[in-house]
C-alpha cells in the first residue's frame, strides 16, 4: 500500500475510539439484560464487532500491527444474532445436480412406473416428468446416496439449521418456504463444494527440499 492510500493517524485514532465507545455501550447493554435473548446485547455485540473489525484493518494499515483479540463470526461473515436457547428451529437443504445420462433417469423412473400404479409416468422423450416419479418414491437422501444409479452428477450442497422462538403454524410458509429465514439466525451452516478439494497448483519446491525427513511443512 502507497503512503498516499495509508490511513492517517487521525482515522486510526478515530477507530480506537470508536472500539471504546463500542465497548462501554456492550457493557451497559449487558449489564441491564433482560433475559438470555435481549436484542440489545445481540446488537452491541454487533456493534462492537464492526468497530473492532474497522479498527484492526486501519491498525495494521497504518502500522503493520494487530490487536490481541478477535471476535469470531461465521465464515460466510453474517453473526449469529439469534436465541440462545431456540425453542425450534428449521433444517434448509439444497443439493444441486447435473443430469449427465438423461436415459438412465428416465429408465429409472419407467421402472418405478411399472412397479407402481400410482406413479404414473409418460416417456415424452424429457427427463423433467421423470425426476417427478423418483423423488416421489425415494427420500431424498437415497437419491444423494445413488446419484449415479439415476444418471446425474453432484453439485454443491449446503445445509442451514436456524433457529425460531416458536414452530410455524401448519402452512404458514408453504407459499415461500425459504423467503422467510434471515441469515442472522442461522445457527449452524454445512458446505460442500468441490472447491474445498481443490490443491493448491504452485508448489513450493524450495519448502519440500529444506524440510526434514519425516516431516511435512507447515
Amino acid at each position: 500500500m502507497s503512503d498516499a492510500a495509508l490511513p492517517t493517524v487521525a482515522e486510526v485514532r478515530a477507530a480506537a475510539e470508536a472500539v471504546k465507545a463500542a465497548l462501554d455501550r456492550h457493557l451497559a447493554a449487558v449489564e441491564r439484560r433482560i433475559g438470555d435473548e435481549d436484542p440489545d446485547v445481540y446488537a452491541a455485540f454487533n456493534e462492537l464487532a464492526a468497530a473492532a473489525e474497522v479498527y484492526d484493518e486501519l491498525l495494521y494499515d497504518r502500522y503493520d500491527e494487530v490487536t490481541p483479540f478477535e471476535i469470531p463470526t461465521p465464515e460466510d461473515g453474517v453473526p449469529y444474532t439469534g436465541p440462545a436457547e431456540p425453542a425450534a428451529f428449521s433444517v434448509l437443504i439444497r443439493r444441486d445436480y447435473a443430469v449427465v445420462e438423461p436415459a438412465r433417469l428416465v429408465a429409472q423412473a419407467e421402472r418405478v412406473a411399472a412397479h407402481d400404479r400410482d406413479a404414473e409416468f409418460v416417456n415424452d422423450g424429457g427427463s423433467a416428468e421423470a425426476l417427478g416419479v423418483l423423488f416421489g418414491e425415494y427420500e431424498p437422501d437415497e437419491i444423494a446416496s445413488r446419484y449415479k444409479d439415476f444418471g446425474l452428477e453432484e453439485g454443491d450442497s449446503t445445509l442451514w439449521i436456524a433457529a425460531s422462538e416458536e414452530v410455524a403454524e401448519p402452512g404458514e410458509w408453504l407459499g415461500s418456504p425459504f423467503g422467510h429465514i434471515d441469515p442472522q439466525d442461522v445457527l449452524h451452516r454445512f458446505d460442500v463444494s468441490s472447491v474445498f478439494d481443490e490443491e493448491p497448483d504452485d508448489f513450493d519446491e524450495d519448502e519440500e527440499e529444506a524440510a526434514a525427513p519425516g516431516l511435512t511443512p507447515a
